[in-house]
């Protein structure tokens, strides 16, 4: 039995701890929408990621970066077909979901393979919380951070009363819930509230509603290609007149050259915004949009981030031992992130770092004809709450 056991044991140490004679490739695995709904999200990811591996000059440990993308289809079940084909060619590291729902449930299965998860976007609370993992880490804000900072919005402007229009998926709902309850505290009144399916092609009847209710505040929470078509349709009866339409990542330059004009004085969250004045964020612009010619998206900053940031990490390791890739990324500080500084946090696998505003105005020539201005800047210190 002794020998069962030590063989056991040698065993998986060899599956994770290989040297790297035996290594011919550092292989990601990314499972990211690039069709659907959220094909635009996930192409913006895609693109940040490219980046982070061409600055290294794509090597890992002196070994070549093989980047595997597949397309979840903005579904969950093909999102785990997806990821477990990409763990049977033996990955080093899962980038993705967009989806919550997908990413927990990726979570499960490289908790089970002990393969470092990336995760960029998702923002449900689970992930770093009740259902967190030692191999998956989130390095964006989750939902409680958002809401924090859309209460403190529908505050600082005295809004006094609010509708919610919400994708009708679990992580949609558990933010408006959430969120509700924040700006009830606050004395702000919710007057009604309508869950849209994702994909929804008609908001006209619902939009009619907003109108009518006396609102002064519309939160809209809904993702990718449901913004635009939601404020395309908002903007065609001028409902930001009447209102002022704010959100979780409804807007930034991706999403207004979309929209066109009725995107001006859209209010959002942002994860991540290109005029940041840091050295290495100038760095990545500049190679951005040499390769793609437009500036990066917030989708697009957070994964190069993220990827650039867990790749430094593993280089300072000098080895291919997986678990100690994952104890290092725990206790890891990023003092030069596009963000400023972040910090992962050991209990939970996620990092901290400030949070950002913005309202959408006329951008003039080299920016876009759509251009955010930040407008808060929030503290990590404000936003996260101490590790137990």
């Amino acid at each position: 039995m002794l020998r069962v056991t030590l063989l056991a044991a040698a065993l998986l140490a060899s599956a994770t701890a290989l040297p790297a004679a035996a290594q011919d490739a550092f292989r990601i695995g990314g499972v990211l929408p690039l069709s659907g709904a959220w094909g635009i999200i996930g192409e913006n990811m895609r693109r940040g990621a490219t980046i982070a591996f061409e600055e290294r000059d794509g090597k890992v440990l002196g070994k070549p970066i093989e980047a595997m993308w597949e397309d979840s289809e903005t579904s969950t079940q093909v999102a785990v077909q997806k990821t477990n084909r990409l763990l049977s060619r033996g990955v080093h590291l899962i980038f993705g979901e967009v989806s919550s729902g997908s990413t927990l449930a990726i979570m499960k299965m490289t908790e089970q393979r002990k393969v470092p998860q990336l995760i960029t976007i998702s923002a449900d609370d689970r992930i770093t919380g009740a259902d967190k993992t030692r191999y998956a880490f989130r390095t964006s804000n989750s939902v409680a951070i958002e809401n924090r900072m859309l209460a403190a919005f529908a505050s600082m402007r005295s809004l006094k009363s609010v509708y919610g229009v919400v994708a009708d998926y679990q992580v949609g709902r558990d933010m408006w819930k959430l969120l509700s309850e924040d700006m009830a505290k606050k004395g702000i009144k919710i007057v009604g509230e309508d869950f849209t399916p994702i994909g929804s092609k008609d908001y006209s009847v619902i939009i009619d509603k907003v109108a009518k209710s006396g609102a002064d505040g519309l939160a809209l929470i809904v993702v990718g290609g449901d913004v635009v078509t939601s404020l395309k349709q908002a903007n065609d009866v001028r409902l930001k007149d009447k209102v002022q339409i704010f959100g979780t990542m409804i807007m930034d330059e991706l999403l207004g050259a979309a929209i066109g004009p009725g995107s001006i004085g859209i209010h959002s969250t942002l994860r991540y915004h290109f005029t940041e004045d840091s050295p290495r964020n100038q760095r990545f612009v500049e190679a951005y949009r040499k390769k793609y010619g437009e500036f990066p998206s917030q989708y697009a900053g957070e994964a190069y981030d993220g990827m650039s940031w867990f790749l430094d990490v593993v280089e300072k390791t000098g080895g291919w031992d997986k678990e100690a890739w994952v104890d290092a990324f725990r206790t890891s500080t990023r003092p030069d992130s596009v963000e400023g500084v972040k910090r992962m946090r050991a209990c939970d696998n996620q990092a901290e770092q400030i949070g950002l505003f913005g309202t959408a105005g006329e951008g003039k020539d080299p920016l876009p004809a759509v251009t955010m201005k930040v407008v808060a800047t929030f503290p990590a210190e404000a936003l996260f709450t101490p590790c137990p």
